[in-house]
């Protein structure tokens, strides 16, 4: 038997995946069906908020006031509109007065209080500048849950006409609940209009609607399945509702990239003459292995997130970890089960037979043909590198120049669309109101004190330059608060200034500090501090994962990098749209003037595992194709050529995903569909078509060196699936000519 002839290796792994393909299909049908059942109502068990440290002093202030001063926190807000009355009108007044007996009698309603109960220091507050309008305040108590349960029973009961006043709800409790309401609506929206356009892309990019079926499926498997997971987690600790969006696009845009990648590849082996289970054991050798790794990247990103206290953030770990494992897992156990039984058949209900039966009977459509293009872009770009890369690269860093003016702020009501109850409240109180109502700072006083060291302590940050007005303060056994008035917007920069300004002023007691601006500065800190340990936590893991994929020095360091400059123009586009308004009215949406601070650090991750996921496709299979050939330009050449098509179509499929998800109507879900969508296809047109090859062209061989220690570590522990892949064929060797003559 000759070489060419010999029976095709059949690896460990492939064993496994392969030996039961209709029971594991089975298995997994069951195991989806369970997760179905056990991640049903999982967005009811959501949160909306976690922006804050849980460990900042601005934190134990709120949850001490809460406990203590209850009167202090209000979260419900009952706008009272007179109409052409006034608010001091008997009527109106009278009617005010039954609407607060009415919310004090009801259950999980605490510390009511309103304008025509308020002492004369602070009832000017609670009274809009026109006379027609007064606030009613008070605090709904327990879990997220718990509170937006009441508030559709109070909202339901208090909202519309009483009389002769007008009644609208709003306040902080209404805009988290309105906002995870609209949330949920927006992703079944997403998600209606995501999945028929990406089926319509993959049977575009693989022609059989056979094969375009089998992303989705993966897809929806991963996504079900990280729904269930998420829901277990509700039981142990918070999750954002915010995670529900990234569950979506992950799900959608990793099991298309994956199985993109693994269906492409079995189909080019069967182009070869290869039986289906020998095709299976090659694709896993060879794309199964880059999927691996991908994975591994994408997870080491979204994992830096659980560096960081807020669970906002940790919510967007727990999420991309899940649904990027299950994406992979499914793609390496399920996707090659399918692929066996369908064998050939894989390329049934070709769509596009009708425009090949219309081209010139000796024109080529393998593979190779469909890349030539790609082939000719790499030649031109490598005869060109320097100019390419130093071009590209300075179009990258122009559009990243607005995110050096970032100014970062909180998220708030306007973060909902113009026509939401609770916002249309809160910005006539913005307006409306003199000293922003519920937009002070809370000064917690802890320890035993006389009358004379408190009016002592209010004189003093009573006298501080951004100081409008200090309230207080109200006493209760050894605690007491004092409300500061701050001039200005509530988060802005001098008032950020007063939180330092107030920690800094001595007292006879211990002080915190808390409200929306003592919030902001805790969380700017602590995102501060631990950046750079995330930052160092991605790059060293992912260098080590390309190093042990390529077993070259130079490429991981080139992979960080060149990421990283992919999402420039990501960050800079959130500044120039988000932040400044730019295009505010095409997109729909009110700029805050700032960048909610959590976000970039969400982005990034996302944003940066997404690129190594394409990163690793490429440098993979130039991998393959150098170990094979032994010549370093014709390697980045072939690699383009088999891949450049392939990471276009999942980037605008992932785009298209993305921005299914950009349509949301809450401002920040739509800065991270639309962010993510630039950023990803951004990197795949920009940096893996024009920067990548024009790079390694200029590093030459020398992009393959490593110490001789290195080289020792890699052939140890690089990752493969244990037998060595077949010998390389005829047609493996004539398809190699065929691209590297473009």
């Amino acid at each position: 038997m000759t070489e060419v002839n010999r029976p095709p290796r059949v690896g460990g792994w492939t064993r496994f995946v392969t030996a039961r393909p209709r029971l594991s299909l089975l298995a997994a049908l069951v195991i989806t069906a369970l997760a179905v059942l056990a991640g049903g109502g999982v967005a009811d068990r959501l949160g909306s908020g976690g922006w804050e440290d849980p460990d900042a002093d601005s934190t134990y202030a709120t949850r001490a006031l809460e406990r203590e001063f209850p009167a202090s926190q209000p979260n419900l807000l009952l706008l009272v509109d007179a109409g052409r009355a006034s608010v001091d009108d008997p009527a109106v007044a009278a009617e005010a007065r039954r609407l607060v007996a009415g919310l004090a009698a009801q259950k999980g309603v605490v510390g009511v209080g309103s304008y025509w109960q308020a002492d004369r220091a602070s009832a000017p507050a609670l009274r809009a500048k026109d006379g027609r309008e007064a606030l009613i305040a008070a605090r709904i108590t327990g879990d997220e849950k718990a509170a937006g349960e009441t508030l559709d029973r109070v909202a339901a009961e208090f909202r519309g006409t009483r009389g002769p006043v007008e009644v609208s709800v709003g306040g902080p409790v209404a805009v988290r609940h309105e906002m995870q309401t609209i949330i949920q609506e927006d992703l079944v929206r997403a998600e209606l209009i995501a999945l028929p356009v990406t089926l319509v892309l993959l049977v575009m990019v693989f022609g059989s609607a056979v094969a375009a079926l089998l992303p989705l499926g993966i897809g929806i498997v991963a996504i079900l399945g990280t729904n269930a997971v998420l829901r277990g987690l509700t039981e142990f600790t918070d999750v954002s509702v915010f995670a529900m969006n990234l569950t979506t696009a992950l799900g959608l845009g990793l099991a298309v990239d994956y199985a993109l990648f693994i269906v492409r590849r079995f189909r080019e082996e069967l182009a070869t003459g290869a039986e289906p289970l020998a095709a299976v054991g090659t694709t896993l050798r060879t794309a199964g292995r880059t999927v691996l790794f991908s994975a591994l990247t994408v997870a080491v990103s979204l994992a830096a997130m659980l560096l960081f206290p807020q669970y906002f953030l940790r919510s967007f770990a727990y999420a991309g970890i899940a649904v990027v494992l299950l994406a992979s897992a499914a793609a390496l156990i399920l996707l090659p089960a399918a692929l066996i039984l369908l064998g050939h058949r894989v390329n049934s209900l070709d769509l596009r037979k009708l425009l090949r039966r219309g081209r010139a009977r000796g024109e080529s459509h393998g593979p190779d043909a469909e890349g030539r293009g790609w082939s000719r872009t790499a030649g031109l770009v490598m005869r060109r590198a320097p100019y390419f890369a130093l071009g590209t690269t300075a179009v990258l860093v122009l559009l990243g120049l607005p995110f050096l003016g970032v100014k970062f702020g909180t998220a708030d009501d306007r973060q909902l669309p113009s026509s939401a109850e609770s916002r249309v409240v809160q910005q006539q109180i913005r307006e409306g109101f003199p000293g922003s109502p519920g937009g002070g700072l809370e000064v917690l006083a802890e320890g035993s004190a006389t009358p004379a060291q408190y009016a002592a302590y209010k004189e003093r940050i009573a006298g501080l330059p951004e100081v409008l007005r200090v309230d207080g303060p109200l006493v209760k056994g050894e605690s007491a608060y004092f409300t500061v008035q701050p001039e200005g917007e509530a988060v802005d920069g001098p008032a950020q200034r007063l939180v330092d300004e107030l920690r800094a002023t001595p007292a006879p007691f211990d002080t915190k500090v808390t409200g929306a601006a003592a919030v902001l500065v805790d969380s700017k800190d602590a995102i501060a501090e631990r950046l750079p340990v995330a930052a160092a936590f991605i790059a060293i893991v992912t260098l080590l994962l390309v190093f042990l994929l390529t077993g070259s020095l130079l490429i991981p360091l080139q992979a960080v990098v060149l990421n990283a400059l992919s999402l420039t123009a990501m960050f800079g586009a959130v500044v120039w749209v988000f932040q400044d308004g730019n295009l505010s009215g095409l997109l729909g949406f009110t700029s805050p003037g700032s960048i909610e601070t959590t976000l970039p650090v969400l982005m990034f991750c996302v944003a940066f595992g997404l690129s190594m996921d394409y990163g690793v496709f490429l440098l993979s299979r130039i991998k393959e194709e150098y170990d094979a050939t032994g010549d370093h330009d014709r390697a980045v050449r072939l690699g383009l050529q088999r891949t450049g098509g392939l990471i276009t179509a999942a980037a605008v499929i992932l785009g298209v995903v993305m921005v299914a998800i950009g349509t949301s109507r809450v401002t920040n879900t739509k800065m991270l569909g639309l962010g993510i969508a630039l950023a990803v296809v951004m990197d795949a047109m920009i940096v893996r078509s024009l920067l990548v090859p024009a790079v390694m062209r200029l590093t030459g061989r020398a992009t393959w060196w490593a110490p001789g220690p290195l080289r020792r570590f890699h052939t140890r522990f690089g990752l493969s699936e244990g037998e060595p892949a077949a010998p390389r064929t005829e047609p493996d060797r004539a398809r190699d000519k065929v691209g590297a003559n473009g």
